[in-house]
């Protein structure tokens, strides 16, 4: 058995829970948009062309921001081909992922999509190939009432309200060479500062995010924040982070400790930033955007066999996730809100079908993957401040990271619960972790649910098209609480959440 015990008290907090960082990610690639979230001939469909099912996973999970339409798509897209009559949209070339657009669904789809789910949406602009007007003419036409050109095209497409979006994207991901329209971090600073001060002299109450570094394994990174926030501190709010991960060569004891890698990329993003602010003399801190985070299996093939370039919504990177895909996650989740002061903003990529927390079926079924349960756990049960946790813990080693804590946890406390987020790192040995309850007012589990290998499974076990709950929540049993300490055994690699309240 391992051991673990947490430090913990209601005094000592990060900070409230963002509400924001419990978001997703939907991007025109792959299925994605098509036969994902838009399929006007599903059984399902409504009277928009929405798929009503993945609608209704979509509400359960709850993303609570969506940014909207890319990714590396962004880069090439022009904003005018989505808008107006559907039947004078042109088809375009899309040559991020090779494959042909055909701007069925829209900014007026996307946002009668979000508001059906109850969403916030994030939108990016063009920083390719487009620049400084363009974002400007999108941001008046999606936000302006009336009396001008863009807000009155608008009217006339048939959206009498404004979008009314007030988070915003400068590009994406421009510090890569595969990005159309890469940047160095000086041209990039410079025009992220121009676009978001005329952004902002059209609708002062926006915020906006700069493109940060594409991954802490860039060669670039450090030097591309330093340097663009340096130019463009200023006019943004937020800067981005974005990170993938995997499991190589069967190295499982390295992967499930892929959140210490995300401590230490938002920790050092942090340091870049506040070191900025000091030396520009600045007086408001910049908060970081960390909006596009999963596991992502970069090493396996993109496109499934038979895609052929310039197909519309061909499948890829469809990955199928598994148990351990679900704990690292849960894991990531951890990560996220131990850094709630500074990130403050989230959106996991992306929501359905691509690198999904759902799944969907042409003219077929829609269903959650595994790793749709930690995230919805979060989302629904962290509540209030988030608590800073000090965790003791057995180690073990790893390839990568050297010796990582067996058990990950995070914890929030509303006044009435105190919700404990747990992984267990461990593939064969169970953990009992102790949690100290008296400085809290709570005595009793309300909630304990844990995602692990049932009898029969083991740790690569999916949810699949006709098996849609192989994989997901089922009671904790082994909570025990005595004289305020909680003692919460864990199965072999397991992720679990226990809320307790007051009897």
């Amino acid at each position: 058995m391992r051991t673990a015990r947490l430090a913990l008290d209601p005094a000592f907090t990060v900070g409230p829970v963002p509400r924001r960082l419990f978001g997703s990610f939907v991007e025109h690639m792959g299925r994605c948009v098509y036969t994902g979230i838009f399929e006007p001939d599903h059984p399902s469909a409504d009277e928009d062309g929405l798929r009503t099912d993945v609608l209704e996973l979509t509400k359960e999970i709850g993303p609570t921001v969506v940014r909207y339409p890319g990714g590396n798509f962004v880069s090439g897209f022009e904003w005018e081909d989505s808008v107006g009559p559907r039947e004078n949209r042109p088809r375009r070339i899309d040559r991020a992922w090779r494959s042909v657009e055909t701007n069925q669904f829209g900014l007026a789809e996307f946002d009668s999509w979000a508001r059906k789910v109850g969403t916030e949406t994030m939108m990016a602009v063009n920083l390719g190939t487009r620049g400084l007007q363009e974002a400007c003419d999108l941001l008046e036409y999606s936000n302006l009432d009336s009396g001008t050109k863009f807000a009155d095209l608008r009217k006339a497409h048939g959206s009498k309200d404004p979008f009314d979006i007030k988070l915003w994207c400068l590009g994406n991901e421009l510090d890569g060479p595969w990005q159309t329209g890469h940047k160095t971090a000086a041209e990039y600073g410079r025009l992220a500062a121009e676009t978001g001060m005329a952004m902002r002299s059209i609708d002062p109450d926006i915020e906006l995010v700069a493109v940060g570094s594409s991954s802490r394994s860039m060669p670039t990174f450090g030097d591309w924040e330093q340097t663009v926030l340096e130019l463009s501190y200023h006019a943004v709010d937020y800067v981005s982070l974005h990170a993938y991960y995997q499991e190589h060569d069967g190295d499982a004891a390295s992967f499930l400790a892929s959140a210490v890698d995300m401590d230490l990329f938002i920790d050092q993003v942090v340091a870049t930033a506040d070191a900025v602010r000091a030396k520009g003399k600045h007086t408001k801190k910049i908060n970081l955007s960390f909006d596009e985070w999963n596991v992502w299996y970069q090493s396996r093939p993109h496109h499934a066999p038979g895609v052929q370039p310039w197909d519309v919504a061909p499948r890829v990177i469809e990955d199928e996730y598994s148990i351990t895909d679900a704990v690292v996650v849960g894991t990531l989740l951890n990560s996220l809100l131990r850094h709630a002061d500074r990130v403050h903003i989230g959106a996991q990529a992306q929501l359905v079908n691509v690198i999904g927390l759902l799944r969907s079926e042409p003219g077929g079924e829609a269903w959650k993957q595994t790793i749709a349960h930690p995230f919805e756990q979060v989302r629904r049960l962290a509540t209030g401040d988030v608590l800073q946790v000090v965790t003791t813990s057995d180690k073990y080693e790893t390839a990568k990271f050297d010796a990582v804590d067996v058990v990950d946890a995070s914890a929030t406390y509303d006044e009435e619960f105190l919700t404990v987020f747990l992984a267990n790192r461990d593939q064969e040995q169970p953990a009992s972790v102790e949690v100290p309850l008296r400085a809290f007012d709570v005595d009793r589990v309300a909630t304990a649910k844990v995602l692990a290998a049932t009898e029969g499974q083991d740790r690569h076990t999916t949810n699949l098209e006709g098996d849609h709950s192989a994989v997901g929540l089922r009671a904790l049993e082994d909570v025990t609480v005595t004289d305020g300490l909680a003692t919460v055994v864990l199965p072999p690699l397991s992720w679990a959440v226990v809320q307790f309240r007051k009897g």
